[in-house]
């Protein structure tokens, strides 16, 4: 989408085109090549009727991210895909604001998410970025949603930001080749977040950031959301209120859980023999390295050494870990697998593993599986020899 056409489509015929289009997109159950000619006989032009429906379709995949907002809200596809999920900025905006900063700069501010968070959070925002057609979907977003913020075209690494009390960055971590696993490959660079990080300052990273890789005095939170980890951010140490962090956003609110919660920092790793509990740590707690935090919490222990399961006698719901209860143990070799299981009549079975090299979908299949029953089974391994476990969820 170019820019003229998107300043096109916030007057009033492309409002009217835009309604139409989504009409048309939510007939054509998201073909957008059965709404076209409907929407083309409305607008003959090419560039209009493609920013309509492009807006349409995105508007809906964005909802998975912003909600009810996603419906009023603008966005171009590479920047829908970088943007935080609305629960994770809202969570980061509600942390910022309570260190009350003066205000705050997002460099590299996108289609305008994090600046929407910081606005409802009560923060004097503003943002830059180098491209010229997202900072026009952030002013547009902003308005739709009826919130204050300033909005401008600038070079992140040449503003001068001294003026601004905290500052916020999200690097883009994609190329024109795909996703950018070296740090100093990012837009900023690396070499850049580090200098940001010497004063108030919060960035978003991937979450597969090497814990290496942060800087002393830093937090690093890693964050979850319905189960799936979504990001890291590094805290600079003005905003810092530990080293590592994980929380998680679940359907209950929101947990957090840090390296105070675990009284086996700097101790030996506590493994026992297999319970009667198994407890699956959340993403976010693994990466934020706090699994033996988990063991404590559940009175438990490490079924191995290197793997992040954690086992104990008594039942627990945390948000930090998933419970099953450990039904059986079975043959972990695959034929005599097969046959227990047949046995038991399982036709549908759920596998989880890790540790261990299987592809769930491939040894699904093999284990040709057609009774009537449903199982969950876990496949891993226990004081380093290979287990698979029969388990109920809690």
């Amino acid at each position: 989408m170019d820019l003229e056409a998107f300043r096109w489509l916030l007057g009033d015929d492309g409002q009217r085109l835009l309604a139409r289009a989504e009409e048309e997109y939510a007939a054509a159950e998201g073909d957008p090549v059965r709404a076209v000619a409907a929407v083309r006989r409305l607008e003959p032009d090419g560039d209009r009727t493609a920013a309509a429906l492009t807006q349409a379709g995105l508007r809906a995949r964005a909802v998975e991210k912003f909600g009810d907002d996603a419906w009023v809200m603008y966005f171009t596809p590479d920047a829908l895909e970088q943007a935080t999920r609305s629960r994770v900025a809202t969570h980061r905006a509600a942390r910022l604001a309570a260190a009350a900063p003066a205000s705050v700069v997002d460099l590299g501010c996108g289609l305008g998410g994090d600046l929407i968070a910081f606005a409802r959070a009560g923060l004097t925002a503003a943002g830059v970025d180098l491209d010229p057609v997202r900072v026009a979907v952030a002013e547009a977003n902003l308005a739709a949603l009826g919130l204050a913020g300033a909005v401008q075209v600038a070079d992140a690494t040449q503003l001068d930001v001294s003026g601004f009390g905290a500052v916020f960055a999200d690097p883009a971590r994609r190329g024109g080749r795909g996703r950018v696993f070296d740090a100093e490959g990012w837009t900023p660079p690396w070499s850049f977040v580090r200098s940001l990080l010497t004063r108030a300052a919060v960035v978003k990273v991937a979450p597969g950031i090497p814990h290496d890789l942060v800087p002393d005095g830093v937090e690093a939170e890693w964050v979850s959301e319905g189960g799936e980890v979504k990001e890291a951010a590094l805290w600079s140490s003005y905003l810092a209120t530990c080293a590592r962090r994980a929380t998680v956003i679940g359907r209950g609110g929101l947990a957090t859980l840090t390296e105070e919660d675990d009284p086996y920092v700097g101790e030996p790793r506590p493994v026992r023999p297999l319970g009667r509990f198994l407890f699956e740590p959340d993403g976010a707690v693994i990466r934020a390295g706090l699994v033996t935090a988990v063991a404590a919490g559940v009175h438990g222990g490490l079924v191995d050494e290197h793997i992040a399961y954690v086992t104990g006698d008594e039942a627990f719901r945390s948000p930090f870990a998933r419970g099953y209860e450990v039904l059986e143990t079975l043959p972990y070799r695959e034929r005599p697998l097969r046959a227990a299981l047949h046995a038991r009549g399982v036709g549908r079975l759920t596998i989880k593993k890790r540790g261990v090299d299987v592809v769930p979908e491939q040894l699904r299949k093999r284990l040709d599986l057609r009774g009537e029953n449903e199982a969950t089974l876990v496949l891993t391994r226990i004081a380093g020899d290979g287990a698979a476990l029969l388990v109920r969820p809690l």
